[in-house]
């Protein structure tokens, strides 16, 4: 069985977690997009990973993960977290594979991505890793994939200092390549899970354009970035928190106001640890944007969602959600494409009585507050998409399943 995981907002909604948590059932996890621009944080009792560019399942000694062909891998960042990983006590030998159609970011799109950035009028707001930069050579067919380290013709049209920084790659690279359609066509009866990067709204064509990836960040990235056909992917599902949060710049329609809701804007940030993994950013933080929760499982496919830092709003009295726009004298309930409207829109407020109880003390969904209940059944509702998993702490066992993802039907 396939299943998909994706974020369905503007990344860093706990994907990292939630991967880690399914791939105990799973054989293979496959990472189908991004680089070393996204950051993913596992917590295990007492230890804390922060990954990176390697899938979230390599925690398990017993998983095969692969960084798939949609991805764009940086070698030093890869051996870095692979030599992190080995110091840790973590064994990843003969168990991580890169498909042999990735591309490889290079020094010089490092830089050449800092500097387009600083000279836009209206900049982006970029990890400044180069991913963009390395899309942008793929598209122009000017890339280098792991597959053309051993044609010479290829590597000869590279610049010295390229070739120079890939020679004592080269080998190491070629060792962990692989044909990725082959092998997952030799593993068809395992449990494989298709791991996202950043996030649908992030999504090169379906989000927030021009302030977006630069890949495939949406379900459908799944098959392409991981070399499998598009009726082969079973389930697919989005990670949502329980608020909104945004990295750089970009519109943000239930963003809290600085002035008027400093003060909660705060709280979350401080209580949700939101702050960049890869960047050590602080995030924007807003209100749950249920228009565009909605969007993005329409757009996806998604048929479970799994939400996140649900125990952040444990102590509050209230709590409100974004469930339409008012842009000018029009009200609008769908997601616009146009940036302009979407930074003139002012989020319409539901309000919901808080729990004021720790939900880490919950075993079942059963034994949540009613009132927390009430928030998440407001949710399916809107989406009309079911919240199958909840997680209510950073730990692996702090995660409440509703319905196994496992199942088919």
């Amino acid at each position: 069985m396939n299943v998909v995981v994706i974020g369905a907002q503007w990344g860093d909604e706990g994907k990292g977690k939630i991967v880690d948590y399914l791939a105990n059932e799973a054989q293979i996890i496959v990472r189908f997009a991004g680089g070393a621009n996204a950051g993913h944080t596992i917590v295990i009792g007492d230890e804390q990973y922060a990954l990176h560019l390697i899938p979230s399942g390599v925690l398990y000694p017993d998983k095969v993960v692969i960084l798939g062909a949609g991805m764009v891998i940086d070698p030093v960042a890869l051996f870095n977290e692979l030599s992190m990983l080995q110091e840790r006590g973590i064994d990843t030998a003969g168990r991580v594979f890169i498909s042999d159609r990735a591309h490889i970011v290079l020094p010089r799109y490092i830089e050449i991505d800092k500097q387009r950035d600083a000279a836009r009028k209206t900049p982006i707001g970029t990890t400044g890793r180069g991913i963009g930069i390395t899309y942008s050579m793929k598209s122009d067919r000017d890339g280098i994939r792991i597959a053309d380290l051993s044609w010479k013709e290829k590597m000869d049209e590279l610049e010295p200092a390229d070739r120079e920084f890939l020679a004592p790659f080269i080998d190491r690279l070629q060792d962990m390549a692989i044909d990725v359609s082959v092998y997952l066509t030799h593993h068809k009866n395992s449990q494989i899970l298709f791991e996202g990067a950043q996030g649908a709204l992030l999504d090169l064509d379906l989000g927030t354009y021009p302030y977006v990836s630069s890949g495939m960040s949406c379900a459908a990235g799944a098959a392409v970035g991981g070399c499998v056909g598009p009726r082969n992917l079973d389930k697919i599902l989005g990670v949502f928190k329980a608020y909104s949060t945004r990295v750089g710049n970009g519109p943000f329609p239930s963003e809290f106001n600085d002035n008027s809701e400093d003060e909660i804007c705060r709280f979350v940030r401080e209580t949700g640890r939101e702050y960049g993994v890869t960047t050590g950013r602080p995030r924007r933080c807003g209100y749950l944007d249920l228009v565009a929760l909605r969007y993005t499982c329409l757009t996806n496919s998604i048929d479970s969602l799994v939400m996140t830092h649900l125990d952040v709003y444990d102590t509050l009295d209230e709590i409100q959600a974004c469930v339409a726009y008012q842009i000018g004298s029009k009200r609008v309930e769908t997601f616009p494409a146009s940036i302009e409207s979407l930074n003139a829109a002012k989020p319409v407020l539901r309000r919901f009585p808080g729990w004021k109880k720790s939900l880490k003390q919950a075993l079942t969904y059963e034994e949540f507050p009613e009132e927390a209940m009430e928030y998440i059944e407001f949710i399916e509702r809107f989406c009309e998409t079911p919240v199958d998993i909840v997680s209510v702490g950073y730990d692996r066992k702090e995660t409440i399943i509703r319905k196994s993802p496992w199942t088919k039907y």
